[in-house]
């Protein structure tokens, strides 16, 4: 699962559990025999996956993003003559 991979459970928890519940709805569909609810509840657990893969990576970028401006403001400072 993609969304795993990218750390969902910690950063998009609410969303990983959204496609894990729908994913278990379409099984239980699945089961009973309800092929389009399946499908439909399937899609929607995919969805729901694809979101929470979003999220989380958008916020290890952010997170990737604000450690290369820490590290751009320290050389500034350092190449200024702030290191003395």
């Amino acid at each position: 699962m993609r969304a795993a991979d990218a750390d969902a459970d910690q950063y998009a928890p609410q969303d990983l559990n959204a496609a894990r519940t729908a994913l278990s709805a379409a099984q239980a569909a699945l089961s009973q025999g309800k092929d389009e609810d399946a499908r439909r509840l399937a899609l929607a657990a995919a969805a729901e996956a694809d979101l929470a893969y979003a999220h989380s990576r958008e916020t290890l970028t952010q997170a990737e993003l604000n450690q290369r401006r820490t590290e751009i403001a320290e050389l500034r400072n350092r190449l200024q003559g702030g290191d003395r």
